[in-house]
């Protein structure tokens, strides 16, 4: 195995323009189009700097999931929480992770979500893994 390809969440049918807003607007996430023959499912797909994607899959019966959740690593973690609640989002803290500062935030439909980085003195250049 080589790595992850994608990750898939669920957003309700007909979330589309919400999730595109956070995601894209409020996140910051690069929309990349679906292949024709899986736009009729509806559902939105992301590309992170990373090459992995995120993908928004459209569920009629959608939960949002409160533990399972995406963890994405960003640059500047506190442009982004500044963005996210000038948007109105909740975000909270968790206990510490080792070598990151987080948080956590909802999207538009509650499903749970992680931003983390690396502290600013311990970041690294794309590709490599200190650990």
């Amino acid at each position: 195995m080589r790595r992850l390809h994608h990750v898939q969440i669920s957003i309700p049918a007909g979330g589309e323009s919400d999730a595109r807003s956070f995601y894209a607007t409020t996140v910051g996430l690069a929309e990349i189009p679906k292949p024709e023959h899986l736009r009729s499912r509806g559902g939105l797909w992301f590309r992170l700097d990373s090459g992995l994607e995120l993908h928004l899959g459209s569920d009629i019966g959608f939960r949002p999931s409160a533990k399972a959740h995406v963890a994405i690593e960003v640059d500047d973690l506190g442009a982004l929480r500044g963005r996210l609640e000038a948007a109105g989002v909740r975000v909270w803290e968790d206990q510490p992770l080792p070598g990151f500062d987080r948080f956590y935030a909802a999207d538009p439909f509650g499903n749970r979500l992680e931003f983390l980085a690396r502290p600013r003195g311990e970041r690294t250049t794309a590709g490599t893994d200190p650990r």
